[in-house]
């Protein structure tokens, strides 16, 4: 199975050589700044009518059931980057939205992103997409350079309030100030981070939300180890594996066939992601 391919615009050498130094690379313009603005406003709109994505089941794949989300993975603009990094043949494995309220306390815990996830190596490429600013001010992320070179680190559940993680998890690691980046990025502007990078956020302090979009990627000789049945997209290229189940793109927003498609899936991530707690998942997380 093949999907369309646009012209490559890779990135750069010295990009490539920051990357595997730092474990990501940042920031890099994606989208203008009205383009941005029409993706933020059909997720408000979204919102108005049902209130926060975050509180819904579709924090967690929503380009399942969002046309617009679908179009984004999709993206030449975004694909062109990561296939500088994992080459051809891509999979989009999962999309969050990560949005915090002004005040609303929610932050989250140092960690890696790997820890839980159950893939068979860590060729995994993060794409964070800002739809608003992401200042230190409203809990932009911070990393710690180099630390993707470090093996899977023990992580410690806490399942605290405010966390946004799915276990609250952190990770056992000392963190040396001097090693820490601040990730801000203007609305249309990414970040790349690789799955091992030791990374985290802070409350909202500012006045306004912060917004964003964190779309997975892997290539399709990648595959789930822990014995729970996985889905992903195919956006680029050819997968002659077939790791994972291959999920249908949404025809409309929010459509009956999309909100049980999205059930479906949803419902066997949250078996990965809870796997051995005896908890059961909250919209939320």
């Amino acid at each position: 199975m093949k999907t369309t391919h646009s012209d490559i615009n890779h990135l750069s050498h010295i990009q490539l050589n920051q990357y595997e130094r730092d474990g990501f690379l940042s920031p890099i313009r994606v989208f203008s700044e009205q383009e941005t603005e029409a993706l933020r406003l059909q997720l408000e709109v979204y919102e108005s009518a049902h209130g926060s994505v975050m509180n819904s089941p579709y924090r967690n794949k929503p380009h399942l059931v969002f046309t617009w989300v679908a179009e984004i993975i999709r993206s030449s603009k975004i694909l062109d980057l990561v296939e500088g990094i994992l080459g051809p043949n891509l999979l989009v494995w999962g999309t969050n939205f990560f949005i915090k309220e002004p005040g609303d306390g929610t932050f989250i815990s140092w960690h890696q992103d790997s820890t839980y996830w159950g893939l068979s190596r860590p060729d995994v490429l993060t794409v964070w997409i800002a739809l608003s600013p992401s200042r230190r001010s409203n809990g932009a992320m911070k990393m710690i350079r180099g630390s993707h070179q470090l093996d899977q680190l023990p992580h410690t559940d806490t399942f605290e309030e405010g966390n946004l993680l799915t276990r609250g998890q952190h990770v056992e690691h000392t963190v040396v100030e001097e090693d820490v980046a601040w990730i801000e990025l203007e609305p249309g502007e990414v970040s790349l981070h690789h799955v091992r990078i030791i990374h985290g956020s802070e409350p909202n302090i500012g006045p306004d939300r912060r917004v964003g979009l964190a779309i997975r990627f892997v290539p399709t000789d990648v595959s789930q180890v822990n014995g729970v049945k996985d889905y992903a997209t195919l956006v680029r290229g050819f997968d002659d594996h077939r790791n994972f189940q291959h999920e249908p793109s949404p025809e409309q927003s929010l459509g009956e066939t999309e909100r049980n498609v999205h059930t479906q899936i949803a419902d066997e991530s949250f078996k990965l992601f809870y796997q051995g707690t005896g908890r059961e998942p909250k919209f939320g997380e």
